[in-house]
């Protein structure tokens, strides 16, 4: 068993307590942002007293103590359920004001207003995908109280925002650099759905663009659908030749982040014409169609009981992995009131915490798939495009018409929005006499992300948390929980809609006859409480029991199986396991497509010397993709290789951009048992294609690191790195760029890694944080975030927490109030 090498708890926490910048100061020490302010002083003991700061603040009902850690994460104790989401809101705008206001202008259709024409399709389609469904069942849908606490929420980030507009000295460098002011918040914003992962209407428009090139059986032979093999027929009626029209543009650019070009930029800030472009190895592959790359979005979590762990205690650990970027995507928080006492991290933009603990239990989560999304196609009458066929007759489309501000013109564009009975018409071609409407289930109440975790964050034990999850639409999940009485549990969430006659994988009619039959109870979906092994662990693998009696309400693709292979290889191995074997396990490299490959490489083959010298390399190696290892850089080369020559040599070129990368599964597995596809000699040209990928993989080292083997260790800055982008990263010069981005900073691992760095040079996804929390010491809990929980570039916490991150290390996650205060740097106090 091969671990990455990290220090032993002891020493990371008294690392850890020592680490930071010592001054005790942070962003809330600006003397004309506060009312009054005690400087840092030196206590009997020679600690330093944190720095005191005082807020009076319209809003508040009674005063909020916030207490800010070393590590940047703020504890905030209030007297009232209302002043403790006032005050989450407030002091996560005081942090993340340009994060939130980029989710405000997405959320809303507005971001045209300030980097015009080119975002208005992106805004048509935001406001074609927002819910227009009753908002009372909306807030109720989250928490009884769901509508009080998003309202005291959104006064907080107002609150903030209403203090930077009076005061500009306030505002955010980013907004600076762009010229504009924030814009305030309406609880509508907070259930915004353009966060959520989903994926399947470009994965389904994909396969049925695939199947009008071939056949079903064909491409069926190349996606690796399990556990069975799914009907991908295409209904006659669905026209093959005009589903590869640009149908999904408004859907896909509604859901991409926004990108600022140097023209959007003050010209004191602006990237001079002659700056190179960014860094083409930033670029994650896609999957169908320009849909999300599952291999390289994978997280990991899992739950180990006391039978398996040194003193009994109960873990949970988690690591939910999505697109890395400045500022971080998580934020951790703790909050206090009556009722209430959370720890952990969420998106700033919602209330609560998603992934953390409370005093009765942990919880952690990573993507399940389901279907929620459909794509239906309609025949449209010859004289009137906006009435469509549906059973014997003609429908009528609801159109609605809004206005859009764009920058530079005069006057705003109106354009029609229109609605099937099925939802949004995102594409409509007249002189074809065709149009494509989304069926999304996330449309219905309850479908902003993440916003169900309120119910969750007050569950007092298993069965309370399994209710919570029932109202966990969006995304499908894998949510697991661990407890203080060695209780463990696993539930997967999500919307699920019945499909009585067909899988859902393929485009189908609108006509009546691809209709739903409502949805799966949450509680139907795979469950189990107490698993045998005493651990359960997910890596968005298949765990699809075999007898299942719903299939048509789960997925059909998922990640690859070796990340979840390599967990439940560690944590079934009989080891008695302690907190460090889980850091351990969080950041584990070692590549279980390396054990099956590597031996597969017949060095004889080479024609090369220099070329079977780097063989050689592979021959003793341990299949660990360490940042330091030379015969890593060397077998990721030729895994690159390999896979492409694979998919050259299975898929059929018009067909690859539609079914995306080959799993790595399906790959192994023909390369294992080369069949006629290989030609006459199946053997003998499977090992061919293995040696010319090698040799094309070290001759891609010997043009990019030079033709000395010792420098191609992988992890550099010209081979597996992070560089941590912010929006405005490839729109500012260079000095300014520089103070916005984060790293590089050298790197390990893959797509296929526990520690899953991606698939690409610049590491684009990964541990958007981690925890690692202990139901039996909560304060012996431990975290991770990148870059760090600010958003203020000139902060101290902006960047603090990514080299710790790119190491390795963790720090305290501390939860009692003793503890909090043993370490508090800052120290503030709201009034109302």
């Amino acid at each position: 068993m091969s671990f990455r090498k990290l220090t032993f708890f002891a020493a990371l926490v008294s690392f850890a307590f020592a680490w930071g910048d010592g001054s005790g100061n942070g962003r809330a020490t600006a003397a004309d942002e506060v009312v009054a302010t005690k400087p840092t002083e030196t206590g009997a003991a020679g600690a330093a007293e944190p720095s005191s700061t005082t807020v009076d603040l319209p809003g508040l009902e009674g005063p909020v103590e916030i207490r800010i850690d070393p590590w940047g994460v703020p504890h905030i104790y209030a007297g009232s359920e209302r002043d403790l989401f006032f005050a989450q809101g407030y002091y996560v705008a005081r942090e993340r004001l340009f994060q939130l206001e980029l989710w405000r202008r997405r959320a809303t259709g507005t971001a045209a207003e300030i980097l015009g024409p080119r975002e208005l399709e992106a805004d048509i389609g935001a406001r074609l995908l927002r819910y227009r469904g009753d908002l009372d069942r909306e807030w109720a849908h989250y928490h009884p109280r769901g509508a009080e606490i998003i309202a005291s929420f959104v006064r907080g980030i107002n609150a903030r925002i209403e203090e930077v507009l009076g005061r500009p000295e306030l505002m955010p460098l980013e907004l600076r650099v762009l010229g504009i002011a924030p814009g305030l918040w309406t609880p509508e914003i907070v259930v915004s759905r353009h966060q959520g992962l989903v994926r399947n209407v470009t994965e389904e428009l994909g396969l049925g663009r695939a199947v009008a090139l071939s056949s079903p059986e064909q491409v069926t032979d190349l996606v690796w659908f399990h556990p069975g093999r799914p009907d991908l027929t295409l209904d006659p009626a669905v026209d093959r030749e005009r589903l590869m029209d640009d149908i999904l543009r408004r859907y896909r650019e509604a859901r991409a982040a926004i990108r600022f070009l140097p023209e959007d930029v003050l010209p004191e800030f602006r990237k001079p014409a002659a700056e190179p472009t960014g860094d083409p190895s930033a670029m994650a592959p896609t999957g169908p169609d320009g849909g999300i790359n599952w291999q390289d979005i994978g997280s990991n979590n899992w739950v180990v009981g006391p039978a398996r762990t040194l003193g009994g205690a109960t873990f949970m650990a988690n690591d939910p992995h999505r697109v890395l970027q400045t500022p971080s995507l998580r934020y951790f928080v703790h909050l206090v009131a009556p009722g209430w006492d959370v720890i952990g991290g969420g998106e700033p933009a919602l209330p609560g915490v998603s992934i953390g603990h409370n005093p009765f239990g942990a919880w952690g989560l990573t993507i399940f798939a389901i279907d929620s999304e459909d794509l239906y196609v309609y025949q449209t009458h010859p004289d009137d495009p906006n009435r469509y066929r549906y059973g014997d007759g003609w429908e009528a489309m609801r159109v609605e018409t809004d206005r859009f501000q764009v920058r530079g013109e005069a006057e705003p564009r109106t354009i029609e929005l229109k609605f099937t009975r099925h939802g949004p018409v995102l594409h409509a071609d007249p002189e074809h006499h065709v149009a494509y409407a989304l069926r999304a289930a996330w449309l219905e109440t309850g479908g902003a992300p993440y916003l169900a975790s309120l119910r969750m964050d007050q569950a007092t034990n298993w069965e309370e948390f399994r209710d919570a999850c029932s109202y966990s639409h969006i995304p499908g999940e894998n949510m697991v929980w661990a407890d203080p009485s060695g209780n463990l549990g696993w539930q997967a969430v999500g919307i699920a809609p019945r499909r009585p006659n067909w899988d859902g994988l393929v485009p189908v009619p609108g006509d009546g006859r691809f209709e739903w039959d409502g949805y799966l109870p949450i509680r139907d979906l795979p469950h189990l409480e107490n698993p045998d092994q005493g651990f359960w662990n997910t890596s968005n693998e298949a765990l699809i029991p075999r007898d299942y009696p719903h299939r048509r309400q789960v997925g059909w693709t998922w990640a690859d199986p070796f990340r979840g292979a390599r967990v439940r290889e560690v944590l079934g191995s009989g080891r008695q396991l302690s907190l460090g074997d889980m850091m351990r396990l969080q950041q584990d490299e070692l590549s279980l497509p390396a054990r099956d490959l590597v031996p597969l490489l017949r060095p004889e083959l080479l024609t090369d010397e220099r070329v079977r010298q780097a063989a050689g390399q592979l021959s003793s190696w341990d299949f660990v993709l360490g940042r330091d290892s030379v015969a890593a850089g060397i077998y990721v080369a030729w895994q690159r290789q390999l896979q492409q020559a694979v998919t050259e040599r299975f898929v059929p070129e018009p067909l690859r951009p539609h079914v995306g990368p080959l799993s790595m599964h399906r790959i192994i597995e023909w390369l294992s048992v080369p069949d006629g596809r290989f030609g006459p000699d199946p053997v003998a040209a499977r090992d061919q294609l293995l040696a010319e990928a090698f040799e094309r993989g070290i001759a891609d080292l010997e043009s990019r690191l030079g033709p000395r083997i010792e420098d191609w260790k992988y992890g550099q800055t010209g081979y597996k790195h992070a560089l941590i982008r912010n929006p405005l990263g490839e729109a500012v010069n260079e000095g300014t760029r520089e103070l916005l981005d984060v790293g590089p900073a050298p790197r390990g691992g893959d797509s296929y890694t526990v520690n899953n760095t991606g698939q690409v040079d610049n590491q684009p996804t990964g541990a958007s944080f981690r925890v690692i929390i202990n139901t039996g010491n909560w304060d012996a809990s431990v975290a991770t975030n990148s870059p760090g929980q600010s958003g203020d570039p000139n902060g101290n916490h902006y960047r603090d927490l990514f080299a710790p991150w790119a190491e390795g290390r963790y720090f305290p996650l501390l939860y009692t109030r003793s503890r909090v205060e043993a370490v508090t740097q800052q120290h503030w106090e709201l009034r109302p």
